[in-house]
């Protein structure tokens, strides 16, 4: 088939992947970067125009397909435009910064029969999708502990500054796990708490890098996830995922020797333990745990190659994604209720 025309806009860790998944991908062909700056870029990518505008790269180029990759606030404006336009869009997540946004980009694409993919790259992930799996297969309710805190320092730091001028890490972050904890029970979320605190001079005054959410849903389940950015991070417990239910727990075994600011540990599950609740007679366990060792698993680069394989899948199968979009939606105004407990100190009811 001929190759989807697509613009690329944002050139940071994950505009580049996405770029260079695009750039290897036959079914797609680059017709154009987008970055407000000239930046270095990795091998494959030096043929390709860099332009300063959006708008004006969608206007001159007309893509079939736009990638948005750019910082939170731009995502909703430049997808909508997009999708009016006549283009599919994949845009990172977060969706949007405020839920409204969001559900105006949902309604764009549903207006004009555009694919809409938020970028999720946890669904892509074999691993990931078995302890999803494992734990459904648990029955709920369920106790969710997760977190994912970043020790960063030098360029990684200053990107991460950049960031929180307008998202805080359980935002930016946050949707993912939330995400997570949606797709294992069916149930509503009812209400949210949350909680930060701000760890550095280096940013506004009104923002918080270390912030902790938790969340309650209608069949009793809950969850919590915390997530914090900066070089005063401990790297401590840094990686969490486990997940508890009346008939056992799964948990992903995190390499003791991983480091936060490696962007692959942010991914791999090394090993899922499966654990069985039921005891026999004497009271002692049934089953030892069982460790599923994840041998082979993708790294960042492949994992973002299997995201944009399903964006091309998406489009020329024509597959539904309304599922999709509204579960983006959903984890989104999770975390953004946690952000308003943050700022109000009470707890949000959804």
């Amino acid at each position: 088939m001929t190759p989807i025309r697509v613009l690329s806009a944002g050139l940071g860790n994950m505009g580049r992947s996405h770029a260079l998944a695009y750039h290897e991908n036959p079914g797609f062909e680059i017709i154009g970067l987008v970055n407000r700056s000239k930046v270095p870029v990795p091998e494959g990518l030096e043929g390709y125009e860099i332009l300063p505008s959006f708008h004006e790269a969608l206007a001159e180029l007309k893509p079939e397909l736009c990638s948005i990759n750019t910082y939170s606030d731009s995502h909703a404006e430049y997808a909508i435009a997009a999708m009016e336009a006549g283009a599919h869009v994949f845009v990172e997540k977060p969706l949007a910064t405020t839920v409204a946004d969001a559900e105006r980009v949902v309604a764009c694409a549903r207006a004009n029969g555009r694919k809409l993919i938020v970028g999720y790259i946890l669904r892509h992930h074999p691993s990931w999708m078995r302890l999803i799996a494992e734990a459904r297969k648990l029955g709920g309710p369920y106790v969710f502990r997760m977190n994912l805190n970043q020790q960063s320092s030098g360029a990684t730091w200053a990107t991460h500054k950049a960031l929180l001028q307008t998202t805080p890490p359980i935002v930016d972050c946050g949707v993912h796990y939330v995400d997570v904890m949606c797709q294992i029970t069916d149930a509503k979320p009812v209400e949210v708490r949350g909680m930060g605190l701000r760890l550095s001079d280096e940013i506004r005054p009104d923002m918080y890098n270390y912030g902790h959410l938790q969340v309650l849903f209608d069949d009793g389940s809950l969850g919590w996830y915390e997530a914090a950015w900066g070089p005063m991070i401990s790297e401590t417990a840094f990686f969490v995922k486990d997940v508890m239910s009346p008939n056992g727990s799964v948990s992903i075994v995190m390499d003791p020797n991983a480091k936060s600011d490696d962007i692959d540990t942010h991914t791999k599950t090394a090993v899922i333990r499966l654990h069985n609740a039921a005891t026999g007679p004497d009271g002692k366990f049934l089953s030892p745990d069982e460790d599923l060792r994840m041998a082979g698993e993708p790294g960042h680069q492949e994992l973002c190659d299997r995201e944009q394989a399903f964006v091309l899948k998406a489009i020329r199968e024509d597959v539904d994604l309304s599922r999709h979009m509204d579960d983006a939606v959903q984890s989104l105004r999770i975390c953004l209720a946690a952000d308003e407990s943050v700022r109000t100190g009470q707890p949000v009811k959804l």
